[in-house]
């Protein structure tokens, strides 16, 4: 078995976090299928991935002691990502909501821990919260997830001096919409993108364009597409794998490099935005 070298980008506060990752969402919600949740992760760790994107609404919490079973000894070299929910997001109950996540994952710490999107809690609370947490060593690094360019520019001015190391959102070949001013914004600032549902959940696959890409160079759509992402600056990606096959064929897209032509046909049958849109989220 080859462990694989991962890519990095540096983050905000300088640490290094992987471009290539796997997600969890939607795992943990059958108890049949979470002996293969777990082969997955521990497949995808034994292949060389550290970056484990999880949240506590997964599963009601579930897939977070699913990321735990897989890491087992080999948490200290991995970088889990986890998320409170809104509704736990004050001062004291992001505080909690934290606590509970570090029991499920087995962990002293989140690598990285993010607000899921915006509710009703003031932003200045759930700040307030990340700063305790991260001065606990509870957290290493804080972010946000499904934040528009409103709510990064009223975070930025709640946070002048320490950028979130992150904005998790939807983003794919089919969901360009915040490349008109959201990632130009956050790649100024040097605010990450994490990529969620790289591939649609696979219902982009059957496209015709991205076929004849993936056909072209000898390898799958879902390469293609992840592929598509990674080669921009400052995405990071974290495709859900539920089994071996998937998180090995997901891991192959880093030696895809598309060259102009294919980049300019995605363009022709993915159109760029050519106007704001408001944020899609799934």
């Amino acid at each position: 078995m080859t462990t694989r070298a991962i890519p990095t980008i540096t983050l905000p506060s300088g640490r290094a976090m992987p471009k290539f990752g796997v997600g969890t969402w939607r795992m943990g919600e059958s108890a049949r299928k979470r002996r293969d949740e777990v082969d997955a992760l521990r497949h995808g760790i034994d292949l060389g991935v550290t970056l484990i994107d999880t949240a506590e609404m997964y599963g009601d919490g579930e897939a977070e002691s699913i990321v735990a079973d897989a890491a087992g000894k080999d948490r200290d070299r991995l970088f889990i990502v986890s998320k409170v929910l809104p509704e736990n997001a004050t001062r004291r109950g992001a505080i909690a909501a934290c606590e509970r996540s570090l029991k499920r994952l087995k962990t002293d710490r989140i690598d990285l821990y993010l607000l899921h999107w915006r509710g009703s809690p003031p932003l200045a609370e759930t700040l307030e919260a990340f700063t305790a947490l991260h001065a606990a060593g509870k957290i290493i690094d804080w972010g946000v997830s499904n934040f528009d360019m409103s709510d990064m520019q009223e975070l930025a001015k709640l946070s002048p001096n320490e950028k979130p190391t992150t904005n998790q959102v939807l983003y794919n070949l089919t969901r360009r919409g915040i490349e008109f001013d959201l990632v130009p914004w956050c790649r100024k600032r040097g605010v990450p993108i994490m990529a969620y549902s790289p591939i649609e959940q696979g219902r982009m696959l059957s496209h015709p364009a991205l076929q004849s890409v993936a056909q072209r160079r000898d390898t799958t759509p879902a390469q293609v597409a992840l592929a598509w992402l990674m080669q921009q600056d400052g995405i990071i990606v974290i495709p859900k794998a539920g089994n071996r096959a998937h998180v090995e064929e997901d891991i192959a897209a880093l030696d895809l490099k598309l060259d102009a032509g294919d980049l300019a046909s995605l363009d022709r049958a993915f159109p760029p935005p050519t106007k704001a849109k408001p944020l899609e989220i799934l």
